[in-house]
């Protein structure tokens, strides 16, 4: 997978993505990442032959140079065909080969994007859309830093690939090639004059790049930490004034960033170094050849060479040095595309919820009573199988029934309507719907009955509008606005200048807690489910605005089964039945008189403790 940094105060950072090492396997396990351009892929071949045609004017480029100093020198030139050149028929080609190279690159670069384009934005909708289909475990294992990183990150190491990286690589292998087999044809002495002295100049080209990429990357790592910091202190910007922290958080920024410019400036020495090597190293190797090759120019013996072809030489030689250096930073690209292809190929192919199964036709859609039977349920974390949740848990509630689940944090009443949602996966028994398994339902007309207001209420950074109408995508205005109403909501809403078209800001941090949960139970309004969950719905909120939430919530509780989990116990006194939860079992249920009666019991206890801090 990928590595995982710590910054200096202990915080977890997005992972680093590494390059795969590139072998056999792996590189067929990343071409499966290709089954995406097969829609585009009679653009791909065009791409590909216009991609041909430029490199092989690329490479007529320096024969024909050539043969314009030998027309200069007043040497003959002739075609294969007997058509004899002179230096305006030779400058004509040359120039016509320039043009015919730019438009192929023209038409290579547009298709190519197309290609790119269109994939990655196959690519990004997949992943999205496995994304949504993932069960909650998988969200519990992988950090949202790291799942954000494959569908930027990674997608855009594609991106590259597609669109630079394979039009290069074809484009630097072919004229390595061409080239070799080019100054062969010229000069095979000063071919091997000239490839003795390359091996050494390569290694330290490598040698040099690979350095610079370890210190760029150590470096993008640094800023990267920068960033988490300025991140967390914006958000949390509320508790770091509150602490009286702001020159602790500008200390640890400053520190950070003092990292950062010392890594920045060890590459920056590395590159200082490698630009005096490709002075002196690499104009040193073509100044020998130069030499080489004027003593052959001047020679008169049997390895005499044409002016034209010393020119042709040199190019050709500059094509196989850049070559070369091309290569070593391409396989460095691949190595990292085939990582990349292969983290978003493992999110592909993780198993995803059974939500969307095929409707059988002319079958009615799925209609929910609501009665609910719990029958011997277990539960353990995937993440933490040693450690039982729930034991043994068994009790049912008729449709329209109202049942409380009481009890301790962590007891367990969370996660077992959360097994309603089939979040999670049972260890044990089993969970009726309409004595029907949960397991045979289709998950997404399953959820589409059951409707929940979270202790914390997340909205989206849209409009009031917008947040209401999640509970059905497609309601009028009219049916907004009566869910407004029936959630008390309407009030506060109708008093901002905006109405219904006012921005809730980011998780709706511009409403207040008794306000963003009248608009969370107004949503579950307008969903109308067939069972309600209330997780804490009023936990957190002051006496006037849990009246009105609570008053917004009796409404929505009305001819519905309920179950609503709450730690305030003033809150469910109308509760038809409760069920006091600890260790994982039910340890008590019955009527609130009949519980608050019962001194020996848990929840009298509770009622006491909550009345004694009251």
């Amino acid at each position: 997978m990928a590595r995982s940094g710590m910054n200096t105060s202990g915080i977890d950072l997005a992972p680093v993505p590494e390059k795969k090492k590139l072998s056999k396997e792996s590189f067929q396990r990343g071409l499966r990442i290709f089954r995406f351009t097969l829609p585009y892929r009679g653009k791909f071949i065009i791409g590909l032959l216009l991609l041909a045609f430029s490199t092989s004017t690329f490479l007529a480029f320096p024969w024909v140079a050539g043969k314009l100093v030998d027309a200069a020198n007043h040497k003959p030139v002739s075609l294969p065909g007997g058509l004899v050149l002179d230096i305006d028929r030779i400058a004509l080609l040359l120039f016509c080969i320039i043009v015919l190279q730019g438009l192929f690159s023209f038409g290579r670069i547009w298709f190519f994007t197309q290609v790119s384009e269109f994939t990655v934005r196959d690519i990004r909708r997949g992943l999205y859309q496995k994304f949504m289909h993932l069960p909650i475990p998988y969200f519990e294992t992988h950090r949202v830093g790291e799942i954000n990183s494959r569908i930027t990150t990674d997608v855009a190491q594609i991106q590259d690939a597609f669109s630079l990286t394979l039009a290069e690589l074809f484009r630097q292998v072919v004229t390595l090639l061409f080239s070799i087999g080019a100054i062969m044809m010229v000069s095979i002495k000063l071919s091997l004059f000239m490839l003795a002295t390359f091996p050494l100049i390569v290694g330290l080209v490598f040698l040099f790049g690979r350095n610079i990429r370890a210190l760029a990357r150590t470096t993008q790592d640094e800023l990267a930490k920068t960033n988490i910091i300025v991140a967390e202190t914006l958000q949390a910007i509320n508790t770091v004034k509150a602490f009286t922290n702001e020159g602790f958080e500008v200390d640890r920024y400053n520190f950070s960033l003092n990292r950062a410019v010392k890594a920045a400036l060890r590459g920056n020495m590395y590159r200082g170094a490698f630009v005096s090597f490709v002075i002196i190293g690499l104009l040193g190797g073509i100044i020998l050849v130069l030499w080489r090759g004027a003593t052959l120019v001047s020679s008169t013996g049997p390895d005499h060479l044409e002016i034209g072809q010393l020119v042709s030489f040199i190019i050709y030689t500059g094509f196989v040095g850049a070559s070369v250096g091309g290569l070593g930073e391409l396989y460095g690209k691949v190595q990292s595309t085939l990582g990349a292809s292969e983290r978003i190929l493992e999110i592909l192919d993780e198993p995803t919820e059974p939500t969307h199964q095929p409707r059988v036709a002319g079958r009615a859609p799925l209609q929910i009573r609501g009665d609910i039977d719990y029958q011997n349920v277990a539960f353990r974390y995937p993440t933490r199988p040693d450690m039982a949740v729930l034991k043994d848990i068994s009790f049912d509630i008729q449709a329209g029934e109202k049942v409380a689940l009481v009890g301790p944090s962590g007891a367990g009443k969370s996660t077992i309507v959360q097994l309603l949602m089939q979040f999670y996966e049972l260890s044990g028994g089993k969970i009726l719907i309409d004595g029907r398994p949960t397991s045979q339902y289709d998950l997404t007309e399953l959820r589409g009955h059951i409707g929940i207001v979270p202790q914390e209420t997340i909205l989206f950074g849209g409009s009031i509008r917008e947040n209401i109408a999640y509970g059905k995508t497609d309601a009028t205005d009219e049916e907004i606005v009566l869910a407004a109403r029936k959630a008390n909501a309407w009030q506060f809403i109708e008093s901002f200048p905006e109405g219904l078209d006012t921005l809730v800001g980011e998780r709706g941090i511009k409403l207040s807690g008794g306000q963003r949960q009248r608009v969370a139970i107004a949503r579950a309004i307008l969903k109308n489910p067939a069972i309600l969950i209330l997780d804490e719905a009023t936990s957190s909120l002051d006496s006037e605005s849990e009246k009105l939430v609570q008053q917004a919530m009796d409404e929505l509780m009305q001819n519905r089964t309920s179950i609503i989990i709450a730690h305030r116990l003033s809150t469910i006194r109308k509760a038809d039945k409760i069920l006091v939860i600890d260790g994982g079992r039910i340890v008590e249920q019955g009527t609130h008189e009949e519980l608050a009666h019962n001194d020996n019991g848990l929840y009298a206890n509770l009622l006491k403790l909550q009345f004694e801090l009251s």
